[in-house]
């Protein structure tokens, strides 16, 4: 692909990542395995409450092809079809849940130096289109987004934002929800391997005069070990603690508290993933 911008989405991904990814409040148990032909399986069970739910899933990769399939015990099976390169500079994806068939959808990614499109469109009677374009350098970029419903004719949403990266950094600012919330991050890492890092993130939703502001970071206390943190302010506080039992195999264990409201108990989390 291109060395151009990354795509819309990938504006203030970092940051969320930091924030967000690997923290659970559930018990979650994955294993993964390959076979001699390439294909790649992967089983995970999920206990959250009193329900249970579990599923499997088949990835195969072929080429410029990639075949992903899972199955859930809901008897739902979810395919997704990526297809790179079909014309330059692009990347085709195509995805469908049976027995939604309403849920159809195909993603066209277009991959430019200076730029970067996608346009999503759903594979039912009624579609929706979602566009999005991004202009710039890996440095800068300046990205939009908008969804389209067809039957009523108007916008479902839109939003903008800015990226800004060097190479121990990054920042990102969102103006989204039809212009009511606005959210600026920042991230700084603290070695050059970017497993250390520190975040903050502040948002507010204009229609209610809401404001979130959060801080975490991550801190990897050698390459098997990894621990992450954050806290706003609003009292919630979480932690996690990522460790490699064997290559490829994770154990996670995260928290989450409410400290404006100690006298509930916290809510933990665990999540094993096993791979060969």
């Amino acid at each position: 692909m291109s060395k151009g911008p990354g795509l819309f989405a990938d504006i203030g991904k970092k940051a969320k990542d930091l924030l967000t990814k690997d923290y659970t409040s559930d018990q979650k148990f994955t294993v993964s395995s390959y076979t001699g032909a390439g294909v790649a399986f992967t089983s995970t069970a999920l206990k959250k409450g009193g329900l249970s739910t579990g599923d499997i899933a088949a990835l195969y990769k072929y080429k410029n092809s990639q075949f992903d399939v899972k199955v859930d015990t809901d008897s739902n099976i979810s395919t997704t079809i990526t297809f790179t390169e079909i014309l330059p500079s692009t990347k085709t994806i195509a995805s469908f849940k049976v027995p939604d068939y309403n849920s159809g959808k195909l993603e066209v990614q277009y991959f430019h130096d200076h730029a970067t499109f996608t346009t999503t469109v759903g594979l039912n009677q009624t579609p929706g289109v979602d566009v999005t374009a991004t202009i710039g350098t890996p440095a800068i970029a300046f990205g939009a987004e908008a969804g389209y419903d067809t039957t009523s004719g108007k916008f479902t949403k839109y939003t903008a934002g800015i990226s800004v990266t060097k190479p121990d950094s990054c920042a990102s600012i969102l103006l989204g929800d039809k212009g009511d919330s606005i959210k600026a991050s920042y991230v700084h890492y603290l070695d050059q391997q970017k497993k250390s890092a520190a975040v903050g993130e502040i948002s507010r939703r204009f229609s209610t005069n809401e404001n979130t502001f959060t801080v975490g970071g991550a801190y990897a206390v050698d390459h098997l070990t990894l621990i992450k943190a954050k806290l706003n302010n609003h009292g919630r506080l979480g932690a996690l603690l990522q460790h490699e039992v064997v290559p490829k195999s994770l154990l996670t264990i995260s928290s989450e508290l409410d400290t404006k409201a100690l006298e509930k108990s916290p809510r933990f989390g665990l999540a094993l993933a096993l791979k060969p």
